[in-house]
């Protein structure tokens, strides 16, 4: 029986586990500067296009706020299993694709396991990791990329899950269909191979890294996407997964509580059914992306790399006089916010998304003037 509290007694605290402690919380992308000022948000990877107009009458039409939504997302699986051609039994909807990346490594590691992933990847698999108590491994990378020889030299018997981001964030890296089919080869059947495919729909069709089809052939790949990219959706946090009946069903067994607004669900599935505004955003990008990749390839001379991107967004590296900290400042007064990396180890890059026509010409124009004026 405890003592009983008295005036004398030290005062105390409850303490979190050193595993969550160990925990840097995720940083959002900046819409602010330092003053306060509004900024034209090209650090979160939204699309520049918005919202499916279809999407918006849907959630629009669906308020209904003293109503808790379908608790299994029923009618959203439904359309997600017609449009990819999966069972919607084998497919799980959480709050954002974010939900199942977490839900995934709880489920399937704790204290003593481990969770592998490549340098520069995704910053919520560290989260994600330590908050389960897991320990986390980072592969080197390669230009940036994935290495897939160096992931599969760094699996133990303790890995249990490993992540790969395709494309990846925040470096907009792709691994084609037979490398990721190598990664998921080189593993033990006992370790879940974790694809996620946040940006997969601006990646051409035919350049198809084939995660899905190896989420339905296997019994240890969990594949997920989210509306929050070429959908629009960011604000309705609506993602989803696939894999074998029995991923799913532990993923159902820990995921939240009517975990999908009502809104989100609505939204949703209307956007599935528009899919000239997804094949509208990704030409947009393939054509925006190229042009300022263009201009930022002909700063080179003054220190500027832009890396091959297959998302919507390029990491420029700064490597010459002009720092990554000093450009996104300049930006910033320009009034656009872009993403410094230096917490995921990249002090030398800034990741862009790409935006409209007209502000991704102001971004180039405001990086050339910098570069020369810093010569």
């Amino acid at each position: 029986m405890r003592a009983p509290v008295t005036e004398a007694t030290p005062q105390k605290a409850p303490r979190m586990k050193p595993w969550i402690e160990a925990i840097h919380a995720y940083a959002p992308g900046k819409s602010k500067a330092g003053d306060g000022r509004s900024l034209i948000k090209l650090s979160a990877n939204e699309n520049p296009l918005g919202t499916s107009p279809a999407a918006l009458e849907a959630r629009a039409e669906a308020v209904m706020p003293s109503l808790y939504p379908d608790p299994d997302s029923t009618g959203l699986r439904e359309k997600l299993g017609e449009l990819h051609s999966i069972d919607p039994a084998r497919i799980v909807c959480g709050t954002g694709s974010d939900e199942l990346l977490n839900l995934a490594v709880q489920a399937f590691a704790g204290p003593g396991d481990e969770v592998l992933f490549s340098r520069f990847s995704f910053s919520v698999y560290d989260i994600a990791t330590r908050r389960c108590g897991a320990t986390p491994v980072e592969a080197p990378d390669r230009d940036f990329g994935t290495d897939v020889d160096a992931m599969l030299g760094l699996v133990s018997e303790r890995t249990r899950v490993v992540f790969i981001a395709n494309p990846n964030n925040p470096t907009g890296s792709y691994l084609p269909q037979d490398e990721l089919a190598r990664l998921h080869a080189g593993l033990p059947a006992d370790v879940l191979l974790v694809i996620d495919q946040a940006y997969a729909e601006y990646v051409a069709p035919e350049d198809d890294d084939g995660g899905m089809a190896l989420a339905a052939a296997h019994e240890n790949v969990l594949a997920t996407r989210t509306f929050s990219k070429i959908y629009g959706l960011a604000g309705e946090r609506v993602g989803w997964g696939t894999g074998a009946p029995g991923i799913i069903a532990a993923l159902n067994r820990i995921r939240g509580p009517f975990n999908v607004t009502l809104t989100g669900q609505k939204a949703a599935v209307a956007a599935l059914g528009d899919q000239d505004f997804v094949r509208n955003s990704r030409l947009h990008n393939q054509v925006e992306r190229q042009r300022f990749v263009e201009r930022i390839e002909a700063l080179g001379n003054h220190g500027l790399r832009p890396l091959p991107s297959e998302a919507n967004f390029v990491l420029v590296l700064f490597e010459g006089a002009l720092s990554a900290e000093a450009a996104a400042e300049g930006l910033a007064d320009r009034g656009f916010a872009v993403r410094h990396l230096p917490g995921q180890g990249l002090p030398q890059g800034l990741r862009i998304t790409i935006g409209t026509q007209q502000q991704m010409e102001i971004v180039a124009a405001t990086l050339r003037e910098m570069a020369e004026a810093a010569r």
